[in-house]
């Protein structure tokens, strides 16, 4: 469970786009995408989201419940609730954390899942302004998937981690998120995740469900049904317990 896969969720938008004369220039492309999640004084003016709904393990035929804590401008808490046991990965800002299912102890994620879990908890601030961040893009050529081409980004974090965006032309919204990850023996996988049933919450546009790949085999399914904004999250609710 600790290889719990949910990059992706928050990566949305761009600065430092190389472009072909075929495509907006780089403010037309990232003015379209911001737009079509709400617009920038909407996105600016969320400072912490709470997201819950169910999910299910494909693979290992197991259903639970998900709740996702974000507080900007880099904290996250996924508490998942399976056969009665609530497992918990976090970010506090500084230090990524999690809950250990054999033991259900806290303890300090191990390096490589600490950072993947550092650059999940960034938010809105990082969508709006990457480049505080060390957040770079590049515009890939289009790619086709069934009768539609999609915009290629690839994005680059501060660590050097890469991971692919395809977003889709007509409402400049992401379609699908690639990037390396880990499987639940620790190898090196390919993983995707398809995002779905896009719909407004409040003023911001998400998607309520999202579908994530392992090695091109359906892994993990998430649906999302109550979304909550501002709801002065503490800073020592992402902190790890003893």
């Amino acid at each position: 469970m600790k290889k719990f896969a949910v990059a992706g969720i928050l990566l949305a938008l761009l600065a430092g786009l190389t472009v072909s004369a075929q495509t907006p220039d780089v403010k037309g492309l990232s003015d379209k995408m911001i737009q079509a999640l709400g617009g920038r004084a909407a996105l600016a003016a969320v400072k912490d989201t709470t997201t819950s709904g169910t999910l299910e393990m494909v693979q290992m035929g197991m259903n639970g419940s998900v709740t996702m804590y974000q507080k900007e401008p880099d904290k996250m808490r996924i508490d998942i609730e399976l056969m009665g046991m609530v497992i918990t990965q976090a970010f506090d800002g500084q230090k990524a954390w999690m809950t250990n299912p054999q033991t259900g102890s806290t303890e300090e994620m191990p390096e490589t899942q600490g950072q993947s879990m550092r650059r999940q908890a960034l938010g809105n601030d990082a969508l709006l302004n990457p480049e505080k961040y060390g957040i770079t893009y590049v515009l890939k050529a289009k790619e086709k998937i069934g009768d539609k081409e999609y915009f290629v980004l690839e994005q680059t974090s501060k660590d050097g981690t890469k991971a692919t965006m395809y977003i889709d032309p007509g409402t400049y919204l992401i379609y699908k998120a690639k990037a390396k990850t880990q499987d639940m023996s620790g190898a090196d996988v390919e993983g995707e995740t398809v995002f779905e049933d896009y719909r407004k919450e409040g003023d911001i546009m998400m998607a309520h469900k999202m579908i994530t790949y392992q090695a091109g085999a359906e892994f993990l399914r998430m649906t999302f049904t109550k979304v909550t904004y501002n709801a002065s999250l503490d800073d020592a609710f992402f902190k790890m317990s003893k």
